[in-house]
């Protein structure tokens, strides 16, 4: 299997930065053409991505190109951010049988995740929202694109990023999103109780979550209110039991490291892999550098590395397809090749 990945930054966003990806990728794999690309696009190319897409088709010789806009990109070597840019991932397959476990790749420009994602195939991939979405060299106008990588075998990491404080919490009241009393408190005294001391004063509420299990997706709080209540992103019923957490930058960035390490395989190393982050979980979170890429490339310095930033990761929970936030999920792809 041959695969690489290049990123190309421009000035504006021109198709010719999608055509250079791909040739740059081609040429870093040591191919002619490709089988198959995955193409990430900054925002600046929402309104005329197909363009982009048919000029990275006819660069890699190939109608298999699927992907999507997204806030940010970035490749194992590095991210962009702030201006027009261009992602690509290329790479031939020695065969186009789908195995059995292989994920749905699926990218989506919804503000929630697709009624109909939420059962049936499992599905790993990125939300965002108002992007362009393209898969086998055509935008869809669904805002809604899926696709298999054939001729690999894949292994899903998911890091939440989330520091748990304490233990679970019955909720004692709570009408519809007001969450009112937790644990024999008000809801705002039972978070302060949970934080550390110096956050309690000022408890920074864009980066606490309360989790129904702790694997389960975050929900955020909106609001700290004068009558001690929080207002949530979701709804919670008496009885159910809650988990304070927060995301801190030192824990996340253990995390991601700790998840990376277990899946490591020192007789066969990922011959590439795909990241799924979330736009406030990447340089603006750890503070002008992306962490988990590092904790990455530190992990598998010879894999290349395609990813992007959203707003939502898509991932399957207990026997359903949920999207998380503040979530880097990570696709490491191995030849099926025997």
């Amino acid at each position: 299997m041959k695969v690489a990945t290049a990123l190309v930054a421009g000035q504006r966003p021109e198709a010719e930065l999608a055509q250079a990806a791909v040739q740059a990728a081609l040429a870093a794999a040591g191919l002619e053409r490709a089988d198959n690309v995955i193409l990430f696009l900054t925002h600046d190319f929402s309104r005329h991505a197909q363009p982009a897409v048919l000029a990275a088709a006819r660069a890699a010789g190939c109608l298999s190109v699927s992907g999507s806009t997204a806030s940010g990109l970035f490749t194992e070597r590095g991210w962009q951010l702030d201006q027009p840019a261009a992602a690509a991932l290329v790479y031939s397959a020695q065969t186009s049988v789908v195995t059995t476990e292989s994920p749905l790749i699926s990218f989506s420009g919804h503000g929630r995740l697709p009624f109909e994602w939420q059962d049936g195939s499992t599905r790993v991939g990125l939300l965002d929202t108002d992007a362009a979405v393209w898969s086998h060299g055509r935008t869809a106008e669904n805002g809604c694109a899926e696709f298999h990588l054939p001729g690999v075998n894949t292994r899903l990491v998911r890091s939440s990023g989330l520091r748990l404080l304490g233990e679970p919490l019955p909720v004692d009241q709570c009408a519809d999103y007001e969450l009112r009393r937790v644990g024999g408190h008000s809801a705002v005294d039972s978070l302060r109780r949970a934080l550390p001391a110096e956050l309690r004063e000022r408890p920074p509420l864009h980066h606490i979550v309360a989790l129904r299990q702790p694997d389960a997706p975050g929900i955020a709080l909106l609001s700290a209110n004068a009558d001690g209540s929080l207002t949530l992103a979701e709804s919670l019923s008496d009885g159910e039991t809650i988990i304070w957490a927060i995301r801190q930058p030192l824990a996340a960035e253990q995390e991601m490291r700790e998840v990376l390490a277990a899946t490591v395989n020192p007789k066969k190393q990922p011959n590439f892999a795909l990241m799924f982050s979330c736009i406030g979980r990447g340089p603006l979170f750890y503070g002008n550098d992306d962490r988990d890429l590092v904790a990455f490339r530190d992990t598998f310095p010879d894999t290349p590395l395609l990813g992007a930033y959203g707003t939502g990761q898509i991932a399957p929970l207990a026997g359903h397809n949920r999207l998380f936030h503040n979530t880097a999920l990570t696709l490491l792809f191995e030849s099926a090749h025997v």
